[in-house]
């Protein structure tokens, strides 16, 4: 919770003799501001009288006896969908419906642990608690608010109490009626009530959002032999995945931060002057694209119901989907055949739609200002299973609409180009994702289902595709919790979103690909809303005696790459680091002398003042491309390059990171690297001034056959 509890009984005292007792017009839907929320529902106890009761009866957390009726009672920014009695009075029905209850009555739970799981499934989920830092809203401010707009309505940017985030969905006709979840419509007369402590909101159906896990989902499917997944949850059980995918949170450190064994907040980075803050939870999320049953019984020739694994076994080898792969019976090893197919549709995080690539500052692109797309984004993730790359590509106004899957098109991607598609070969137009109209069903509390109707492999020509392009990753895009956490990217702006304090290993092992040492100062910082020039928005950056290792992601085949850095060096307050690169995190050789994070293209930035650079940066000559390129290979011979002209710095659609002298990429590894081994990166201070900052902003890994191509030389973007 956002709020401090220590004091709540005084302030409930304190409103409640001072609450207005005034009756009110219950026609107009605005009323008094003299109301706290408890109050208002008190003095409409007619029409809110069961919603009162369970405020009264559960508590705000298993560590508090402080109840909702309390935290409402209280100062604050709260959002109330405030269910009416006939609202809990249709639920009760439908859990009768469905077998939960005898009949709809409080007193037909024989179960005490399922009555308390009920009424908090009712209470929590109507309430968002905006903390000290965003207000609460309002119907108008939905949109304005929300973190996106799309297929299955608009995600209200903050979680409610249930920690779970809220859809708005408008009416087809009138668009003057607003639902929560499909479900909950909220009244036409009493919505934006204004109290002084938030907004309430009367709906006429109760918010109860899906509470299964994808391995319920599979379970069900399994055993009623329908649901549209059938075959691939009989993969998923063959490769013993469901138990992983039944996970939810990480109790360890649900019980750490509950019990306060852990620092809350940290003193941050010195720049920001303000603490960071850990994050209250440590989910675990998937997403998975599953090739539907429609598409399995046109490619086998059978019914769903039977399909075999065996089946599925002789396509996967008919057709060279899982090239190098074992093909036996041993399905939860990650060198079988099936199990490598059934892990490369599964991703280690959850991303709902408007998470599946991330727009902040691409060329062209006003984070704040723009109304549409202007060139294709993209995101690289790390698969489950046995490593491998997977694309989502989202093409942008030249291309196709929607979300593709390992989608490789022409590119206008010359150095007078715009970086738009000019069209794309069959081979490498990729899965379209066929999201449906309506994507609640497929939300779940721990992943998101998305149905695809082409194979999805990762075979011969999908990793030859990755090896001729240049990869590149945000940083926080290889890091699965910062998504599951709602940490990356930041749609909401406060403080406690905007600076993300992660605990060393020594503490509690928060990023399962990160070793952070024990003396160092972890920090997730988002610019959003700050102007920063930084890809995406977001960095990670860290103070101290630093010491991190993290693992990489895998490289498509085996070939020579350079692993490239992108640094923000204009500043004094950057560090200096060691870089080891090897396989044995016990014994990594360091690759080169320490990298002064400093050093911008035009100035080393010291706390004694500007010194010359030795990187030989030169702004661009609009005239002269032959001059340009010689101005790049003179970086390339001191181990840097100039930033991608693909995205803007701050809010200036025409200044791209490549415009800018402090924006370089460093070289700062060239080696030979295989798919089938597990690659380390360390970054260690070297500097006695404990207060200077290590930035990462995102990683390149280039093939030589990119980086060094006689014929086409590496494009700007």
């Amino acid at each position: 919770m956002k709020n401090t509890y220590y004091a709540l009984l005084v302030a409930v005292l304190a409103v409640l003799l001072t609450g207005c007792k005034e009756d009110v017009d219950m026609s107009n839907r605005y009323t008094f501001t003299q109301y706290t929320i408890t109050s208002y529902l008190e003095e409409h106890e007619s029409t809110y009288s069961e919603y009162l009761s369970l405020l009264k009866a559960v508590s705000v957390s298993r560590r508090s006896e402080s109840t909702l009726y309390q935290l409402l009672s209280a100062r604050g920014n709260y959002t109330v969908f405030a269910p009416t009695n006939q609202a809990i009075h249709d639920y009760l029905d439908s859990l009768v419906v469905r077998g939960i209850i005898a009949e709809p009555s409080w007193d037909a739970f024989t179960d005490a642990h399922k009555l308390d799981s009920i009424q908090k499934v009712i209470v929590f989920n109507s309430v968002i608690d905006g903390g000290d830092d965003v207000p609460a809203y309002q119907t108008s401010t939905f949109v304005n608010t929300s973190s996106t707009e799309g297929n299955g309505g608009i995600e209200i940017a903050l979680p409610n109490m249930y920690d779970r985030k809220l859809r708005v969905y408008y009416g087809a006709v009138d668009l003057d009626s607003i639902f929560i979840n499909k479900t909950a419509l909220i009244s036409l007369k009493n919505r934006d009530i204004p109290a002084i402590n938030g907004y309430i909101h009367s709906v006429e159906g109760v918010i109860a959002p899906r509470n299964e896990t994808l391995a319920d989902v599979f379970h069900t499917m399994l055993d009623e032999g329908k649901g549209g997944f059938v075959v691939m949850a009989r993969l998923i059980q063959a490769c013993g995945l469901l138990d992983t995918l039944s996970r939810e949170k990480d109790e360890v450190y649900e019980a750490l931060y509950e019990n306060e064994e852990i620092e809350k907040t940290t003193s941050g980075v010195p720049t920001e002057n303000c603490p960071s803050y850990l994050p209250e939870h440590r989910k675990y999320g998937f997403t998975i694209f599953a090739e539907t049953d429609n598409f399995w019984e046109g490619a086998i020739g059978k019914e769903a119901s039977a399909i075999t694994v065996q089946d599925i076994r002789n396509y996967i080898q008919r057709n060279n989907l899982c090239p190098g792969a074992v093909d036996d019976e041993n399905y939860t090893s990650e060198d079988n055949a099936l199990n490598q197919f059934v892990t490369y549709h599964l991703l280690p995080m959850k991303l709902v739609q408007n998470k599946l690539t991330i727009h902040f500052t691409e060329k062209g692109y006003n984070w704040k200002t723009s109304t549409s797309y202007t060139i294709p984004v993209w995101e690289i993730y790390t698969t489950m299973g046995k490593r491998r790359l997977l694309k989502i590509y989202e093409p942008g106004p030249s291309g196709p609409d929607g979300y593709y899957l390992n989608r490789f098109p022409n590119l206008n991607n010359g150095r007078h180009g715009n970086y738009r598609e000019n069209g794309c070969d069959p081979d490498k137009e990729g899965i379209h994702l066929d999201i449906p109209e309506d994507m609640e069903p497929n939300t779940l509390i721990n992943a998101v289902i998305y149905p695809i109707n082409r194979v999805l492999a990762y075979d011969d020509d999908t990793r030859d595709n990755f090896m001729r392009n240049r990869i590149r990753f945000d940083i926080t895009s290889i890091f699965p919790e910062f998504m599951n956490n709602d940490i990356r990217p930041d749609y909401v702006g406060t403080q406690v979103t905007k600076h993300v304090a992660i605990p060393t290993n020594e503490k509690y092992p928060y990023l399962s690909e990160v070793e952070i040492g024990s003396k160092s100062m972890f920090n997730y910082l988002s610019g959003r809303g700050s102007n920063w020039a930084n890809y995406q928005g977001d960095e990670l950056n860290v103070i101290g005696k630093y010491e991190l290792t993290f693992r990489l992601p895998p490289v498509p085949r085996r070939g020579t790459y350079e692993i490239r850095y992108l640094v923000g060096a204009g500043s004094s307050a950057r560090s200096m680091c060691q870089v080891y690169f090897g396989t044995d995190k016990k014994n990594m050789p360091a690759q080169g002398i320490p990298l002064d994070l400093r050093m911008g293209g035009l100035y080393r930035h010291t706390a004694a003042g500007d010194l010359p650079s030795i990187v030989g940066w030169e702004q661009e000559q609009a005239d002269d491309d032959d001059y340009n390129a010689e101005v790049e290979k003179k970086m390339r011979a001191n181990g840097f390059m100039k930033g991608p002209n693909y995205y803007n710095l701050l809010t200036n659609t025409s200044w791209t990171a490549r415009d800018c002298e402090y924006t370089t990429r460093r070289i700062i590894v060239t080696a030979t690297m295989d798919p089938d081994v597990v690659y380390y990166l360390r970054f260690k201070n070297v500097l006695d001034d404990d207060s200077k900052q290590f930035y990462m902003d995102f990683l390149e890994f280039c093939p030589k056959e990119v980086y060094d191509n006689p014929y086409e030389p590496e494009d700007i973007w």
